[in-house]
This record gives structure tokens, sequence and C-alpha cells, in this order.
């Protein structure tokens, strides 16, 4: 095999390999006897090369703004020790949010907890729908198949959605070790605030410091409108900002969700509606 001489390296070196595509999604495969999808929308603060770091320095992108710190740990674990999938977003929630609907007015955040984000203040029509196509389109695909791929093996999923919110919101610290968010369909949840509970150790939050009926958020568009059994479990964000924290609460949640989802009725698809409003009957 003919060596390159330094001038063929050289040449060979100067040509810029074309740029990595950037994936919307991270999927990670498991079987589905406990009947469980796990989500996490709000997994990375990552951005793609083309829009660098939407003008905001490193230290914002790190807070609570550009993603759920910690989310994505809980959820890697889980799925490990449970051994069900999961699809977790790849990228900024600043970028879009996944967890809104395509014509909601947050879609693409201008300003985010008293910080400017230059790199959204002149977005257009065009550009949010690129971003739709682009990533925020390929994430829920992703989310559909993986609840067809159930349903094609005879199996109703139950969905989790896992997020982690802040300890502390405009001055007040929040008391909630978790809080659980849902809409209309308490099969799952009632169950979940029940077996958190149960040990005496956590305050947990009942749709509070939120609530979960949001309508064309993700729980909305891929269980809400199926009639599948759902629930937003979102962790403060200080139990599991370390690896430790969040192998504890992977391990929490691994001890008590396989008896919630032997329930057969969490199996089966029931339409509910939404207090959001009126939706098509499934």
């Amino acid at each position: 095999m003919r060596r390159l001489s330094t001038e063929d390296s050289a040449t060979t070196n100067s040509v810029a390999a074309p740029p990595a595509p950037f994936p919307a999604f991270e999927r990670i495969p498991g079987t589905l006897e406990a009947g469980l999808i796990l989500l996490c929308d709000h997994a990375s603060n990552a951005l793609p090369p083309a829009y660098g770091s939407l003008g905001l320095p490193k230290a914002e992108l790190e807070r609570h703004i550009g993603y759920d710190i910690g989310a994505a740990g809980v959820t890697r674990m889980l799925a490990h020790r449970l051994g069900c999938p999961a699809v977790l977003s790849r990228f900024s929630r600043l970028l879009i949010d996944p967890n809104r609907g395509e014509d909601d007015p947050t879609l693409v955040m201008r300003l985010s907890d008293g910080a400017v984000i230059p790199g959204n203040r002149h977005v257009d029509e065009a550009e949010i729908e690129h971003r739709i196509a682009r990533f925020h389109r390929p994430y829920h695909d992703a989310i559909h198949a993986e609840i067809e791929a159930a349903l094609a093996q005879g199996v109703v999923p139950v969905l989790l959605s896992l997020h982690s919110f802040t300890p502390v919101w405009r001055g007040l610290a929040r008391p909630w070790h978790a809080a659980v968010l849902w809409d209309s369909d308490p099969r799952f949840t009632r169950e979940l605030i029940d077996a958190l509970e149960a040990p005496g150790d956590l305050i947990v939050g009942d749709n509070e410091p939120y609530d979960g009926a949001l309508r064309g958020d993700c729980l909305f568009r891929h269980a809400t409108l199926r009639g599948l059994s759902n629930t937003l479990l979102e962790i403060r964000q200080d139990l599991i900002a370390e690896v430790e924290g969040q192998r504890g609460w992977a391990d929490r949640l691994a001890g008590l969700l396989p008896d919630i989802l032997a329930r057969p009725e969490l199996h089966e698809a029931r339409a509910y509606g939404s207090r959001t409003g009126p939706v098509p009957p499934i």
C-alpha cells in the first residue's frame, strides 16, 4: 500500500469532513414485559453546531432553562433496571420544546426565567417550521414508533415521562421532593403517588407545583388522545443533580413500579378525556 507523502497528507487533512448529523432523539431499546415506555422530553441542553449557543453564555445553558437537570440520568438508569424502552430528546428545550404542541406560543422561547435568548429573538415562522421538522417531529415520531411496536406485540403500554423542577422558584423554597402531574386519567397516577408516599420520607405534589393538563403536550399527544395510561413525574433537581441521587431515584422507582404495572387496568385503552377541553373519541 502506498504511503501518503507529506504533500498528500497535507492535502488530505485540509479537506473538511462533512458535519456529523445531529440526532433529535436517543432511543434505549428494551422489552415490553413490564408494559412501560419511558420518556424524557428535556434530557439534554445540547445545541446543533449551526445554532452555536443561541447567543447565551455556557452558564445559562447549564441552568434549568436549558434542560431538566438530572432527568436523563434517572431515565437511563431506570430503563436499564427495568429493561424497558426509553426515548430521550437530544436537543435543548431552548431550541424548541418537545413538551409543547406545534401550535403552542411557547414552543420557541424568546425569554426564559429572566434570560433573553438572542438566537430566538427574531425567529420567524419558517425557522420554527424548520426546527419542528428537524428536531421536534422526529422526537415525537420515535415515541409514536415505540407505542406502535408495543401495540403490534399485543401490549397496551403505560407512558411515564420523567422531568425535574427547581428547588427554589422566585425566592420561595419548594417543599416537594417530587411531583406527579396528570390530566384526567387517574389509573397510573393514583397508584404512583400512593407508592411514593408510603415510606413516609417524601412530600409528593399532586399536580403541584405544576398542573399536568396541558393541551398538545407530549403526554396529551401520545397518551390522552389514545387512551393510554400515563403520568409525568417531576423530581426536585437538587435530589438528582449528581449521579448518586439519580441512582437512588432509579432504584426507588424500579422497586415500586413493577407492582403498579402488574395491574391489568393500566394496560387497557380507555377514554378519560382532558381537563383542557374536548378530545376526539378513540
